[in-house]
C-alpha cells in the first residue's frame, strides 16, 4: 500500500492543494488537520477509542466538526456519502474494534469510487516494546493495517517524525487523484510530536500524452460522425471526476443523445431533452435498451462495466461498435489508447463538437407532470409509491436509496439535477442509506434528503436515526415493509422463513429517540397525506412505515428475478 498503482489516472479537474508553507510548529496531528481542511473536509464522522482519543482532542480544537455515530461501519457509510456530494470524506476510529468495523463501508467505497480517508488510532510506538498484549490487538500490530492494505489505494502508519508530513500529502493527494479511499495509522504517541526537520513530499503530475490524445480524439470524431445511431452511456466517473459539465457540453455541442447506468443515475438531470433514460440491458426499460442496443456507436463514459449496470450481463453491446474510456483505459472499437486522461479526452472530444447523426429521443416514462393520479382506497404499492414520492421531488432533493427494491423501484424516479441520487449500486451493501444520509446532510445542510430502504436493511443500521435526531436534520425515512428480504424472496422462490425479518413498528421509533414524527401507511391516501405533512415539516425527522403485500414488487424486481433465479 505504500504506493498507487502506474496506470494513468485521471485527477480531479481542481489542482490538489498545495502544502501549507508555515509548519514549523506543528504537530503531527496539527498537520493531518491542517491539510484534511485543505481538501474541503470540514465534517469527520467515527467514534472515539482510547487510542485515538488524543487525535480527536485536536480535532475539537480545530475547525474540523467532529460528527459522532453509533456504529463505526455507520461513519463509514456517512463519510462515503458525504465524499460522493462534497468531494471527500473521512472517518476517524480506534485501533482494530474500530477500524476492522469500518471494512465493508471502505470495501464499498473503494469499489465505487468513493474518496475517503480513514484515520486510526494505534498503540503508542513505546508500548509495544516487547511484545506485550495490549487490548485491541489481532495477531500483531501490523494485522489492521495489512486489511486496510487490500481495501484502499494507498496508505501510512505514521511512525517516522522526519517523513509524516510528507506520507500525509502522498496519501491524501492519491485520494484526490485517484477517488478511492486512502488509510492514516496514528500512533497515540506520536500525535502530539513536532517533527524537528521534514522531508516534503513531490507530487507527481499526471499528463495526457499528447499525440494519443490527439489521436484518439481524431479517431472517436471520425467514429461518431460516420455512425447513423450513435449515443452516450454516461458512468459514475463523471460524478467523481467532475465531468458533469463537459458531458452536458459534448451532448448539446454535438447532438448527442445521453443515457446512464444505475450506478451513475443522476450524472445528467434526467429531464435534459437529450436524456433517454437508464441503461440496464435486459432488466432495464426496453424502449431504452433497444435505443442504447441499436447504436452503431455507444461512448461508454466513465462506465464501470459491472453486472448490475449491465443488467446481470444481458447488455448487448459489440465492443466494435463502442469508444470506451475510464479513469483507467481507453478503447476506440479494438484499439487501445494509453496514457490518455478521462477529464482531457472527454473535454478535448467535446471542443471537437463532432457532428452526430439526429435521432428522434423516445418519449421518456416518466412520473412527472401529472402521469400519477391518486386511488385514495387502493392498498399502496412499491410502484404507486414512487410515483407519488416522483411528484414532490425537485432541484434541492438528494435520494438515498438502500439496496433490493428500494433500488430498483427508485431507478423510476426523475432526478431534476446531479449528485441527487446515491446508493451502492455496484456494491449493493444493505444498511448504506441511513448513515448515509447523515453525510448527505452535512455535505449539503440545504437539501431535502429522501431515504427508501427496505426493513431488512432499516433494521442493520437504521438506529443512526439517532445522529439524524441528535442533530436535528428533518431526514424523510420510507421505509418499506414486507417483513423481510423481498429480493431475495423472488430471486430464490420458495417458503423459505431465512428470508424473513421480525416486524417493528418502525413508526413508534422517533418517540423512542425523542425527536421526530412517525406515520403508518397502508393505502394510496395515507402515503400521500403523510408525505405531505412530512415533506412541510423541516423541524426534525419523518418516518414513513409503508405496509406492503409480501407479494409486491418494481417492474424492475420482476426483470431482474426472470434474469437472476436460474443462477440462484
Amino acid at each position: 500500500m505504500s504506493q498507487p498503482p502506474t496506470i494513468p489516472i485521471a485527477r480531479h479537474l481542481e489542482r490538489a492543494p498545495p502544502a501549507p508553507e508555515s509548519v514549523a510548529d506543528l504537530t503531527i496531528g496539527q498537520y493531518l488537520i491542517r491539510r484534511l481542511e485543505d481538501y474541503g473536509i470540514r465534517h469527520v464522522f467515527g467514534i472515539p477509542g482510547d487510542y485515538v482519543l488524543q487525535f480527536y482532542t485536536e480535532m475539537e480544537r480545530s475547525n474540523l466538526e467532529v460528527v459522532g455515530c453509533t456504529r463505526e461501519d455507520c461513519a463509514g457509510f456517512a463519510a462515503d456519502a458525504y465524499a460522493r456530494v462534497h468531494g471527500m470524506g473521512a472517518v476517524c476510529v480506534t485501533y482494530c474494534v474500530g477500524g476492522l468495523s469500518l471494512c465493508n463501508s471502505v470495501a464499498g467505497a473503494y469499489a465505487e469510487k468513493s474518496p475517503v480517508v480513514v484515520i486510526t488510532g494505534a498503540p503508542g510506538l513505546r508500548e509495544r516494546v516487547n511484545n506485550p498484549l495490549l487490548h485491541h490487538r489481532v495477531r500483531d500490530f501490523r494485522t489492521q493495517y495489512e486489511v486496510f492494505e487490500k481495501l484502499c489505494i494507498a496508505g501510512t502508519e505514521l511512525s517516522d517524525p522526519v517523513i509524516a508530513f510528507r506520507e500525509i500529502d502522498r496519501v491524501l493527494d492519491a485520494c484526490a487523484r485517484f477517488k478511492r479511499p486512502v488509510y492514516i495509522e496514528i500512533p497515540r504517541d506520536m500525535v502530539g510530536v513536532v517533527p524537528e526537520m521534514q522531508s516534503a513530499y513531490q507530487r507527481p503530475q499526471a499528463v495526457s500524452d499528447q499525440s494519443a490524445l490527439t489521436e484518439a480524439v481524431a479517431e472517436a470524431v471520425k467514429f461518431i460522425e460516420q455512425s447513423r445511431k450513435p449515443v452516450i452511456v454516461a458512468g459514475i466517473e463523471l460524478h467523481r471526476f467532475g465531468l458533469q459539465d463537459k458531458l452536458v457540453e459534448l451532448a448539446e455541442g454535438s447532438g448527442l443523445a445521453m443515457t446512464a447506468t444505475m450506478l451513475g443515475k443522476s450524472v445528467v438531470g434526467e429531464t435534459h431533452p437529450l436524456y433517454v433514460g437508464l441503461y440496464e440491458g435486459a432488466m432495464g426499460d426496453d424502449t431504452v435498451t433497444r435505443f442504447v442496443e441499436e447504436s452503431d456507436c455507444v461512448l461508454l463514459l466513465g462506465t464501470f462495466m459491472t453486472d448490475i449496470n449491465l443488467g446481470i450481463y444481458t447488455a448487448n453491446l459489440d465492443p466494435a461498435n463502442c469508444i470506451y474510456v475510464t479513469s483507467e483505459q481507453l478503447r476506440i472499437r479494438h484499439h487501445h489508447y494509453h496514457n490518455v486522461l478521462l477529464e482531457d479526452f472527454v473535454s478535448k472530444l467535446a471542443e471537437a463538437r463532432p457532428k452526430a447523426a439526429p435521432r428522434a429521443i423516445p418519449k421518456q416514462k416518466s412520473l412527472a407532470d401529472g402521469a400519477y393520479v391518486l386511488k385514495p382506497d387502493e392498498p399502496v404499492t412499491i410502484t404507486r409509491m414512487i410515483a407519488r414520492l416522483n411528484q414532490s421531488l425537485d432541484d434541492e432533493t438528494i435520494v438515498i436509496a438502500d439496496i433490493g427494491d428500494s433500488l430498483f423501484a427508485a431507478t423510476e424516479l426523475v432526478t431534476r439535477g446531479r449528485t441527487e441520487f446515491l446508493s451502492p449500486a455496484y456494491y449493493t451493501s444493505m444498511g448504506f442509506s441511513v448513515p448515509a444520509a447523515v453525510g448527505a446532510h452535512f455535505a449539503r445542510p440545504d437539501a431535502r434528503v429522501v431515504v427508501v430502504a427496505g426493513d431488512g436493511a432499516f433494521q442493520m443500521t437504521g438506529m443512526e436515526m439517532s445522529t439524524l435526531v441528535r442533530h436535528g436534520f428533518p431526514t424523510i425515512i420510507i421505509v418499506l415493509d414486507n417483513k423481510g428480504y423481498g429480493t431475495e424472496r423472488f430471486l430464490h422462490p420458495g417458503d423459505w422463513s431465512f428470508n424473513d425479518v421480525l416486524p417493528w413498528n418502525y413508526h413508534k421509533l422517533p418517540e423512542v429517540l425523542g425527536g421526530g414524527t412517525g406515520y403508518q401507511v397502508r393505502t394510496e391516501a395515507e402515503f400521500d397525506a403523510a408525505l405531505k405533512k412530512a415533506w412541510d415539516d423541516r423541524k426534525g425527522l419523518s418516518l414513513i412505515q409503508v405496509h406492503l403485500s409480501l407479494t409486491d414488487r418494481s417492474k424492475a424486481l420482476d426483470r431482474l428475478a426472470e434474469k437472476l433465479k436460474h443462477r440462484v
